[in-house]
């Protein structure tokens, strides 16, 4: 596995390091709602291949933000829910989402308008 930076130049960048990627931010959207087992998320979030998850799962638990509880038993059961840490990143969370929510139809409309100016080498 390949190491994670341990410095930052700025809080944002913290942050940043935190919940960037493709797959995070949904992770701990689910999180914020309830307690989720892995097969869930796999449910919830279609797109996303297994050893991603994992991969996107170790890391938040890495970071401490997400907890990852094994119950011992038959067939084994694993439950992931957001720490304390986690918790005190929802409201910047809820803050995105509804940035993202008011904004959403202006955003498409910017990228849809982009997607048709030509590029110049097609003139």
């Amino acid at each position: 596995m390949q190491k994670r930076k341990t410095e930052f130049s700025c809080g944002a960048d913290v942050t940043s390091s935190v919940i960037g990627g493709k797959w995070k931010l949904q992770i701990l959207t689910h999180l914020m709602r309830r307690t989720t087992r892995f097969n869930e998320f796999r449910r919830l979030i279609p797109e996303i291949t297994q050893r991603m998850l994992t991969l996107q799962l170790r890391e938040l638990e890495q970071d401490g933000v997400v907890h990852r509880k094994i119950y011992h038993q038959i067939p084994p059961k694993v439950e992931y829910s957001l720490t304390e840490l986690g918790i005190s990143m929802v409201p910047l969370i809820q803050v995105m989402c509804d940035w993202g929510i008011k904004n959403e139809q202006i955003i498409s409309q910017n990228r849809i308008t982009a997607n048709q100016i030509k590029e110049p080498s097609q003139l």
